[in-house]
């Protein structure tokens, strides 16, 4: 009666133990992925502000271009700075020669 009992309660102890096993290999792995993810974490922020930071920038530049633009089509053209232009001379054609 001892034989089965025995094998019973290993067979039990093998499922659990697998059991409990693969449980602790999972938490294991999740940790150390965890802890990668977490190492990683300060370079992806500064890379995030980093490319904040360049696209502002040229925001600010086209901002800046746009403004200028305006403001330029804005005041138009000064008479007195515009110089002389030229006035249609009359020219007088020859008589064709035959």
């Amino acid at each position: 009666m001892e034989r089965p009992l025995l094998a019973v309660l290993l067979l039990v102890g093998l499922v659990i133990g697998c059991g409990v096993g693969s449980a602790y290999a999972r938490a294991r792995r999740g940790w150390s992925d965890y802890q990668t993810i977490k190492r990683s974490v300060p370079g992806a922020r500064r890379g995030a502000w980093l490319l904040i930071r360049v696209v502002t920038t040229k925001v600010g530049v086209i901002a800046l271009l746009l403004v200028g633009a305006v403001a330029y089509a804005a005041a138009g053209s000064d008479e007195e700075t515009a110089g002389p232009t030229p006035s249609p001379s009359a020219t007088r054609s020859e008589p064709a020669r035959r």
